[in-house]
């Protein structure tokens, strides 16, 4: 049985044990992309992407081999779906909800940048020819429109050290878990060995 802890359930309570924020943590949202947060987001080819709905909330991560999103304008990102394993889960989220915040991360830098605001999705031809790759196209386009951007304190990939660390060693693997929750039906070594082979040509 899950252990029974003391719950914060005010955000008088929650304040009432932390100092006031650092002003600078204040003063550097800005509510559009300015030319500095344009170039620091049109640099970064890995997200987060996060949602809610009324199933729940989702995270997922996002990549390209270039910018992962493309400036539209300095309110507007566009971010195409590649394929994927096609549970749609955020993509459900935002036909319902709509509510994103995309966490961007740079290998090399502590620096992170978030971005909160509202999306759509959309199935324009004229637009998702634009991003074409290799002879192929997104499925939909995920336009977003920013309510609020900003860099996000860097000592949580200062605690961890992760671009320095390798701690791969030892965890189990996709296709050890595969197999694990189907009963042996999916995954297991051959699957592991396969993958990459398998995914190359499905990147895109």
């Amino acid at each position: 049985m899950a252990e029974t802890y003391a719950r914060i359930d005010t955000v008088t309570a929650l304040e009432s044990l932390y100092p006031d924020p650092v002003p600078s943590s204040l003063r550097k949202v800005a509510r559009r992309l300015t030319p500095l947060y344009r170039r620091w987001i049109e640099g970064a080819r890995f997200c987060v992407l996060s949602t809610v709905g009324p199933d729940g909330v989702h995270g997922s991560p996002r990549g390209d081999d270039g910018p992962v999103v493309r400036v539209a304008d300095e309110t507007t990102l566009l971010m195409p779906d590649w394929r994927g394993n096609n549970r749609l889960d955020c993509l459900r989220d935002i036909v319902r909800d709509g509510r994103v915040a995309l966490l961007f991360l740079v290998p090399g830098t502590n620096t992170t940048v978030r971005v909160n605001g509202r999306a759509v999705l959309t199935d324009e031809p004229a637009l998702l020819e634009t991003f074409e790759q290799r002879g192929k196209h997104p499925t939909t386009v995920i336009v977003v429109s920013v309510v609020e951007v900003y860099t996000q304190c860097a000592k949580a990939l200062m605690r961890s050290d992760l671009w320095n660390r390798n701690d791969a060693d030892g965890l189990p693997t996709v296709g050890e878990i595969l197999a694990d929750m189907t009963q042996g039906e999916h995954g297991g070594p051959d699957y592991d060995a396969g993958y990459a082979e398998y995914a190359r040509p499905r990147m895109w």
